[in-house]
């Protein structure tokens, strides 16, 4: 095995880690008014960084080992670095069930409250 595939084994077993939710819990939180009042948008944009993270998420846990792309790779170490970041400044006064700390992971694929 090469340097390569333990480092794409290494980022897909990370990923795994951070996003505890499936495909389909995924794409039907994405369709709420909650995912979508969180993150931050670009520019003009429509839809906030999270939330079009959130659309690809979706995309690769469909897609295939062998047909992951170095770009699905560095998304998906995105995606670890993210949640990662993220779960270290949970609120500590606050309602985390309905927090915006809460909804943002979940864009990313993360719900908190999982077990």
């Amino acid at each position: 095995m090469s340097g390569a595939d333990t480092d794409s084994d290494t980022i897909r077993r990370e990923f795994g880690e951070a996003v505890n939710m499936t495909a389909g819990e995924l794409e039907k939180w994405l369709a709420t008014e909650e995912s979508q009042s969180v993150g931050q948008k670009k520019d003009g944009a429509s839809e906030s960084t999270g939330h079009e993270s959130g659309r690809r998420i979706v995309e690769l846990l469909h897609t295939k080992k062998a047909d992951l792309s170095d770009d699905d790779l560095a998304h998906m170490r995105k995606v670890h670095g993210y949640v990662q970041r993220h779960l270290a400044q949970e609120p500590e006064h606050e309602d985390v069930e309905t927090s915006k700390w809460r909804y943002s992971l979940m864009n990313w694929g993360h719900d908190p409250l999982k077990k």
